[in-house]
């Protein structure tokens, strides 16, 4: 059974519970606000997996959402290992270049990846992010700039935008 190391740090979105694989790549991040830690190690036991409570592996991850958390960090430069389709891993690689600090709507990441109907299909896709924060899933919104759904809550979504300074303080 394959090792998969587990930790949680704080974020602007409370506690997050990371699992990394020996060489650091985070293969899942969960918001602790909706899963317990003893139910995060369940689910990834649940994936076949043995889980392991052990910072060591995830030093890297540690220290850059550390710095992202205090403001220092605006990029993160880990290694990942998210599982998903083609589709999904495609979507989530778009994610990854939407900067810091602004927000992009379903429609205009898919059509950056040439099909402007698929926003739907981002939508989907988007829900399906296992690494959120790392994988920017919260700088996604709606066509008119309302709020959607968020797997870590509303309430995380807006702390994260808060603190990247994509959304002013109070809004919803």
């Amino acid at each position: 059974m394959e090792q998969r190391y587990l930790t949680t740090v704080e974020s602007p979105a409370g506690p997050l519970h990371i699992a990394v694989r020996e060489n650091g790549a985070i293969v899942s991040i969960s918001f602790g606000a909706n899963q317990s830690a003893a139910a995060f190690e369940h689910a990834i036991s649940g994936r076949g997996f043995s889980p392991e409570w052990n910072d060591e592996p995830a030093t890297d991850v540690i220290r850059q959402l550390a710095e992202y958390s205090s403001g220092e960090r605006r990029t993160f430069d880990l290694p990942l290992d998210p599982v998903g389709s083609a589709w999904e891993l495609t979507v989530w690689n778009a994610l990854r270049t939407i900067p810091y600090g602004e927000t992009r709507s379903y429609g205009q990441i898919a059509a950056q990846l040439g099909d402007a109907s698929k926003a739907r299909a981002v939508g989907w896709a988007n829900g399906a992010n296992p690494i959120p924060v790392v994988i920017p899933c919260h700088r996604v919104i709606g066509a008119k700039g309302n709020l959607t759904g968020f797997g870590g809550g509303i309430e995380a979504k807006i702390r994260l935008l808060e603190h990247e300074g994509a959304l002013l303080p109070g809004f919803v």
